[in-house]
């Protein structure tokens, strides 16, 4: 099978590609390489993905970025530095390449930065994800995953949240771009007979995890004897997901439609483990052996107060089932962390 993978350097895609590769797939990775966060990181990622350890030296993006296309392409392996927003761009992609399905994990993420830059998020997860889609219904490509958010619950009272739950109130430009995604998708499955699943994450975390996300942020912080933004009084929630069990259930998705037709569902994955924000620092706290220093600050806009998946249907329907109590994956996290930083 091909696969296109947008976002495929991030750290999901860059998972996502690895197991592809390893159960012997090709992809086609499509990534912008975003200054969201560094580009460098992005490499390491992508580096690590297809298993290549090169001794990469860095000078300037545009030369680096050139420079690891030539490293990595393979006959089962293409990297392309290309935006979603540029239709043109991706129509040469599918014009060159027999693609089976299509993984969308390419986004802006991040809630507050939304609310700072909404129009921008409006069209990278609108309408990039839009053009990929007019793409799959003009090169007859069938198959199609894409990347939700739990964020589209917003502050849903009942827990633990259901796909069937009414998410008409989100409180981010984040979130409801991403409600958008998963209108417009039912909108193409319905005219074009695109099978799609959209998969609701649970706050991710896990190696490669990005550096401005609270687990990695706070561990940074931690082990350099930093403050860490604490925001309200710590009983804020989420449901954390490992990596792993994240990736479990992509694939899980990727062989349900590839072997079923007609398809379009919504599934969670999460671990539905509720972990308020004190017993995430006092985790991370005993991982490293540190005590943080806290500085206590207001809730922010946009940010929910808990989060819980229920992940009745994704068992029922793909076969998931995570694996990773918190404790153990932070444990990891903190042992990638470490040897990262020597």
């Amino acid at each position: 099978m091909i696969y296109l993978v947008t976002g495929g350097s991030g750290f999901i895609g860059s998972h996502v590609i690895e197991r592809l590769l390893r159960n012997g797939h090709s992809v086609i990775n499509v990534d912008n390489f975003d200054d969201f966060y560094s580009y460098q990181i992005k490499i390491k990622n992508t580096l690590e993905s297809i298993d290549t350890i090169s001794d990469f030296e860095f000078s300037d993006k545009e030369t680096d970025i050139r420079q690891l296309i030539s490293i990595t392409h393979s006959d089962r392996y293409s990297l392309y530095w290309q935006d979603i927003r540029d239709k043109s761009g991706l129509e040469n992609i599918f014009r060159n390449h027999p693609i089976d399905m299509v993984i969308h994990l390419a986004a802006l993420a991040g809630v507050r930065p939304s609310i700072e830059r909404p129009l921008e998020y409006e069209e990278v997860n609108v309408r990039g994800t839009m053009n990929l889609w007019e793409l799959c219904k003009d090169f007859n490509v069938k198959k199609f995953i894409c990347a939700s958010s739990s964020s589209v619950y917003g502050n849903n009272e009942k827990v633990p949240f259901s796909e069937t739950d009414n998410v008409d109130n989100p409180i981010s430009p984040y979130a409801a771009t991403k409600k958008c995604g998963e209108v417009l998708g039912h909108v193409y499955h319905s005219l074009y007979q695109i099978d799609m699943i959209q998969l609701r994450f649970f706050t991710v975390y896990g190696p490669r995890q990005r550096p401005d996300l609270a687990i990695h942020k706070f561990a940074n912080l931690i082990s350099e004897g930093l403050e860490i933004p604490f925001y309200g009084d710590g009983n804020t929630a989420r449901d954390y997901t490992y990596v792993d069990d994240i990736i479990d259930g992509i694939i899980k998705s990727v062989l349900y439609l590839e072997s079923h037709t007609g398809i379009y569902e919504i599934l969670n994955l999460g671990e539905n483990q509720v972990i308020t924000l004190s017993e995430m620092v006092k985790t991370i706290e005993d991982a490293l052996g540190m005590t943080a220093r806290k500085k206590i600050l207001p809730m922010q806009p946009g940010d929910v107060t808990k989060t819980n998946a229920d992940i009745t249907k994704a068992k029922a329907l793909i076969g998931y089932q995570p694996d990773t109590d918190f404790q153990n994956g932070i444990k990891k996290f903190v042992e990638w962390f470490l040897r990262k930083r020597h």
